[in-house]
């Protein structure tokens, strides 16, 4: 538990809420061909950016966490880092240093593991990977599973099955043999032994579902990875190759389940005796296919019919929900966050609001509080989801921002909310599809929103603080490193629909300002770990002293 924060005896705050509104993917585009933010009208948001304090902020790299500044910002990572405000290492950065360390090798849950492939009731059986085989290095990075399978080598395991998702999200959208090529030679290189890939597909097609808003996904997933239900080829490589030659504009991450069989029998089934591991670090989309596992056999599970639950021992790379202690084993330890800023709101007495729609819903409540599940306080804290559309992202790019801000108006006009948090989905969840136009669309329909606040808080008297978790409609075009966009067989941009490097706003909207802090000049070069002490501040209140600096100057 932490003590309430101090009041500022200067100052109490504005008679109406600090809004925090996360624009969820949008950042300052480096280039300004293939920059959708750019491209849009952005009435309000061009408004406050002219009118108000504002700066720049890092949302990618060892500023949320993460191994280097060569590693794009994620929502997970960022909203951890709004909602804690101090930078954690995180996910890719554990994992790595555990392989590096032999810590994952030692430790017991990898042990148990393999022992169960080589001596226990599973002998002789196979021990599973499953995950996402890319370098994104946002829910996983290839050279993770590589350093395991050959570990698994070493320990005299001789039948290995990768059951591979295609990303061209994190990374090029159409990049998979890429990766799949290269990895199927290195599982070939071992000898003695029988490693292969078994199974695969898109990562928005099968598994990765998250929020469980479609499990449909992880019932293709599972039919694929444990059943071996699914259409059949002799490799990754060819499933690929033929999925491309019948839909030339398919993105891997769209690309329908394959399984790899011989004489029309699969060659990785997950069956009894068998140990699995989920290698992908990152937990919003590693829930829902865990509880697959996780559920026993004679235990009701109504989500999709399993038909066959295989006994195998289950573990995953990481603790993906730290308070239901999901999965009951994994390989490496998440970080330890503490003493968040909802924490130390609830503590003061401040009542608070999080909402989003169902696909980033998650963030601005669980990732935002430190990877917590529940509340820290029923009394002060309510949370609202809005239910996402299953549709794809391109066909209804203003998703829910409307309904979003409905709901947000409401609660500023009640006045029992001194903050509420909000996330747009829209610059992130459209930006991944990699359409440019959906995109535009997406922006403008999220700016009108922007609009409809900035009345709301004039009326209130409260302030609008305007950020992103990463940067991704930013920059939705390949580039050169000369800068020049890349293009396509069909001449046309090749898109991007990976998240950027670039950095998001800082926008302070404050319409009853009366010289409490330093409009003209705003603390510069922070990242958005600075945000909780910046809204502390907003709200007359003391941030704790060790919180990053605030973007705001008190006087």
């Amino acid at each position: 538990m932490v003590e309430a924060l101090q009041r500022n005896p200067k100052w109490q705050g504005r008679r109406g809420p600090v809004v925090l509104v996360i624009m969820d993917g949008v950042g300052y585009g480096k280039y300004e061909e293939g920059d959708a933010v750019r491209a849009s009208r952005m009435k309000y948001l061009d408004w406050l950016t002219a009118n108000c304090p504002h700066t720049q902020l890092k949302a990618h790299g060892t500023a949320v966490g993460l191994p280097s500044d060569d590693d794009m910002g994620n929502s997970e990572v960022g909203h951890n880092a709004m909602g804690c405000g101090r930078v954690f290492a995180q996910g890719a950065k554990l994992v790595g240093s555990s392989i590096a360390t032999g810590q994952m090798f030692s430790d017991a849950t990898w042990q148990k593991l393999t022992k169960n492939v080589l001596e226990g009731a599973g002998k002789g059986a196979a021990l599973h990977f499953i995950g996402l085989v890319s370098d994104g290095n946002v829910h996983s990075h290839i050279d993770h599973l590589k350093a395991m399978v050959s570990q698994a080598y070493k320990d005299g395991i001789k039948r290995i099955r990768v059951h591979a998702l295609l990303d061209g999200r994190d990374v090029d959208p159409t990049s998979a043999l890429d990766y799949i090529g290269p990895l199927e030679d290195f599982l070939a290189g071992f000898e003695g032994a029988d490693c292969r890939i078994a199974s695969g597909g898109g990562r928005m097609y099968l598994t990765m579902d998250r929020y469980n808003a479609d499990w449909a996904m992880v019932q293709r997933g599972w039919y694929a990875h444990v059943l071996g239900e699914g259409r059949q080829f002799a490799s990754a490589s060819e499933a690929i190759e033929v999925y491309r030659s019948e839909n030339p504009g398919l993105l891997d991450q769209d690309m329908h389940e394959f399984v790899i069989a011989e004489n029309g029998q699969p060659v990785g089934r997950i069956q009894d005796g068998d140990s699995v591991i989920y290698f992908n670090f990152r937990g919003d989309r590693a829930l829902e296919i865990t509880a697959a596992f996780e559920t026993a056999a004679d235990t009701a599970f109504t989500h999709f019919d399993r038909k066959a639950v295989p006994a195998v021992e289950y573990a995953g790379m990481m603790e993906y929900d730290g308070d239901a202690h999901v999965p009951a084993q994994y390989l490496v330890s998440p970080p330890s966050i503490d003493r968040t800023m909802g924490e130390y709101l609830t503590a003061s007495g401040v009542r608070l609001l999080a909402i989003s729609e169902t696909q980033k819903y998650g963030h601005v409540t669980y990732f935002f509080n430190g990877n917590k599940q529940g509340k820290f306080s029923e009394e002060l804290e309510d949370y609202v989801e809005v239910p996402s559309d299953v549709v794809p992202f391109e066909q209804r790019p203003w998703m829910k921002c409307a309904e979003i801000t409905d709901k947000v108006i409401e609660a500023i006009r009640d006045g029992r909310y001194q903050h509420i948090r909000l996330n747009y989905p829209n610059g992130d969840m459209v930006g991944h599809t990699g359409v440019f136009n959906a995109v535009v669309c997406s922006m403008e329909g999220m700016d009108l929103q922007l609009g409809r606040l900035k009345a709301a808080i004039e009326e209130a008297g409260g302030i609008l603080c305007i950020t992103a978790d990463h940067g991704n409609s930013d920059d939705m075009y390949e580039h050169g490193k000369d800068g020049s966009v890349k293009k396509g067989s069909d001449g046309k941009p090749k898109a991007k629909t990976s998240h950027s490097l670039n950095p998001v706003p800082a926008i302070i909207y404050d319409p009853e300002y009366q010289g409490e802090y330093d409009r003209d000049k705003l603390n510069e070069g922070l990242g958005i770990s600075s945000w909780p002490a910046t809204l502390i501040n907003l709200m007359g209140l003391v941030p704790p002293a060790d919180y990053d600096q605030s973007i705001i100057r008190m006087k």
